[in-house]
């Protein structure tokens, strides 16, 4: 029981993340329809809840990844310091009624805490973060442009009764939201509990033998809870700032807004639509957490300029821009700093030690890179107990690129595998595995490794088909088996795979 008080303990912090940007973009989804009084505070706040733990559920995963490839938190109580960082942020932000990116904050913790544990960070993976909190205002204030040009060509003009329009809009608002709020959780509950992704402490539940919930989607049902709580208890906070003093927001140019937001927002979400794209060798968008608030305001932007640019408050949307620089400063160097308490007076592990090794395979590897190995080739063998220990040891060598040091802590990382053909069940059949890929996986068996590179070399090896071909849709497909192979051959988690098995085939009888 005390494991189960620690554990909820721990998650606190981000279900006051939760809560946090719940409060803080209430606005994105519902604020024009309250502000301009067509939806009730209470209303909206339940059917906003609602659809963000729906969104959550179902469509979290994809944003989730490419935020925990930024930096993997493999220790509870590191996510609970990073996660509580950011919500201060958040909150701190809220309470000067500024509308600031949760998205730019979680970023910034987590390169504070990088730093902290000397952990490289991904350069790739921040760039298609950071690219996309340019790209998502710009598009959705397109968007806000061309679709409020539609209204007023098209809608403005019809001869409709003022109490139809008011009906209509009112109905298109709730409508409108209901989808903001969706794309909302399903984009941005990465940013609520992608920073516990690593460290789950929850395993597979079956729900009354027919469906089974992951623990990855335990998380995200319980952070899209806190968001649901966020937006009904203070969201209506950040409403004023953005609903009456940035622009003033009518009720159909509200639904506009919001309209163009959810579909900013659903663009880079989208699992489908990536796969849609990938299957017809097109160039796919990537699947990252945004900023809600950015996308709103690009939108209200969008909006104003295409019915009078003379009315958008450009001083107030300066004062906003000042709050997405100031989330990712403020949340980094707290989260650094509380990092530093909570491991040293508080004596609790932010970070799990890995241990690394430098092998002949990992050599190998690095040069298919094309990375210059010549000054850490006599480190063969030596094995290093810590992310600070091995880094320190490299750089006391010469000093290396980003892309090389990230490449040499993925390959030279210690992760011991046994391959256990009993455990290869129906999930793989799923995940696009061919019977002959199986059987020659079942070869394999009891096969050990203590490398990933190793464990691909020997599947590489083994299976013809199994390669890289620069087909967008068989790449992804191929990173997904990979992942699927680590995890369920991976021998510190063996009990728990053996566990899954037996209980799923039980259950088929």
């Amino acid at each position: 029981m005390s494991v189960e008080i620690t554990i909820w303990f721990f998650l606190s912090s981000g279900l006051f993340l939760g809560w946090s940007l719940g409060a803080n973009n209430a606005v994105t989804m519902f604020g024009t329809a309250v502000t301009s009084k067509m939806v009730k505070l209470r209303t909206a706040g339940i059917i906003a809840g609602i659809f963000v733990v729906i969104g959550s559920l179902i469509s979290g995963a994809g944003t989730t990844n490419t935020l925990t490839s930024l930096g993997g938190i493999n220790a509870i109580a590191g996510s609970f310091t990073v996660a509580l960082s950011v919500g201060l942020s958040l909150t701190w932000m809220t309470r000067a009624k500024l509308p600031v990116s949760a998205s730019q904050a979680v970023v910034g913790a987590i390169i504070g805490w990088n730093i902290f544990t000397g952990s490289p960070t991904d350069l790739k993976a921040l760039s298609k973060i950071l690219s996309s909190w340019v790209v998502s205002p710009v598009i959705a204030g397109v968007f806000g442009f061309i679709l409020f040009k539609i209204v007023k060509n098209t809608v403005l003009k019809w001869k409709i009764h003022m109490l139809e329009i008011d009906t209509y809009t009112r109905t298109g608002l709730i409508i409108v939201g209901s989808i903001a709020s969706y794309s909302m959780g399903a984009n941005n509950i990465a940013n609520v509990m992608g920073m516990f992704a690593d460290a789950n402490p929850f395993g597979e539940i079956n729900v009354f033998d027919v469906y089974t919930l992951s623990g990855l989607q335990i998380l995200f049902l319980i952070g899209g809870l806190s968001i649901a709580v966020g937006i009904i208890t203070y969201g209506s906070k950040t409403m004023k700032t953005v609903g009456n003093d940035l622009y003033k927001i009518s009720p159909i140019t509200g639904l506009v807004i919001v309209l163009a937001e959810a579909t900013v927002m659903w663009l880079f979400t989208s699992q489908s639509l990536e796969k849609f794209l990938m299957e017809r060798n097109l160039p796919t968008i990537p699947l990252v957490p945004l900023s809600a608030t950015q996308s709103f305001i690009g939108a209200v932007i969008g909006v104003g300029l295409a019915k009078d640019p003379q009315s958008i408050n450009f001083k107030v949307f300066g004062k906003i821009s000042l709050g997405w620089i100031t989330a990712p400063l403020s949340a980094g160097i707290l989260s650094f700093i509380m990092l530093f308490f909570v491991q040293n007076v508080f004596e609790q592990k932010v970070i799990i030690p890995v241990p690394y090794q430098l092998t002949a395979s990992v050599i190998e590897k690095l040069e298919s890179d094309k990375f210059n190995t010549a000054a850490i080739t006599d480190l063969t063998g030596k094995r290093f107990n810590s992310k600070k220990e091995f880094r320190n040891e490299l750089f006391s060598r010469r000093e290396f690129m980003n892309q090389e040091l990230v490449a040499i802590f993925n390959y030279a990382i210690i992760d011991s595998f046994r391959v256990d053909s009993t455990l290869i069940d129906d999930r793989f059949k799923q995940n696009h595995f061919t019977e002959a890929e199986i059987n020659e996986l079942k070869k394999l068996h009891g096969n050990e490794f203590s490398h990933k590179i190793d464990l691909q070399k020997a599947l590489f090896t083994s299976i013809a088909s199994w390669q890289k071909n620069g087909n967008a849709l068989h790449d992804k497909q191929f990173k997904v088996k990979t992942l699927l192979l680590e995890n369920t051959f991976r021998i510190s988690s063996e009990k728990s795979n053996k566990y899954h098995s037996e209980f799923h085939k039980q259950t088929q009888h």
